[in-house]
């Protein structure tokens, strides 16, 4: 008898994940162990956040930078390294694109090969951009990240 719960399915049902549009992607790191880079929060308005990417979060700049070239008509159009987890606004413009999920797991894996170790949970996260405000809300969320570190729900005080 199988004890384990039941995963609800947090994909569009019969959405095509190669079509044409925008996807927001959040990616964790195992454990949520902040390992990719570290954010300094100035100390007053006039000083913003300062991004310092480790090691780990220079292999995954790497790979980012990669995907386009990797893919053609796929582009990262906006993305953000934080301590434990990444962020990353797609966009697939036709052509011969994958499926996202084909994307992601290339990506994860080309890492993992770069890194020597797996430093990925085994999921992700995605949301359909459904329009232009929609777009221009998660390009926002990605821009301000690092201003909410202290804030944020992938924060962690390891």
């Amino acid at each position: 008898m199988n004890t384990l719960p039941r995963r609800k399915p947090y994909r569009l049902k019969e959405y095509d994940y190669s079509s044409v549009g925008a996807y927001f992607v959040t990616i964790c790191t195992e454990n949520r162990i902040p390992c990719l880079s570290e954010i300094i929060v100035g100390t007053s308005i006039a000083r913003p956040p300062e991004l310092h990417l480790r090691p780990y979060g220079k292999i995954v700049e790497e790979a980012l930078l990669q995907i386009p070239e990797r893919y053609s008509g796929v582009f990262v159009d906006h993305s953000v390294i934080m301590p434990n987890h990444i962020h990353l606004l797609l966009r697939l413009t036709g052509g011969d694109c994958p499926r996202l999920e084909r994307i992601i797991q290339q990506f994860k894996g080309y890492v993992t090969k770069q890194c020597g170790k797996s430093i990925w949970q085994n999921k992700y996260y995605d949301h359909v951009i459904r329009d232009r405000n929609d777009y221009l809300t998660k390009a926002q969320y990605i821009l301000n990240n690092p201003a909410k570190w202290l804030e944020d729900e992938y924060y962690s005080h390891a």
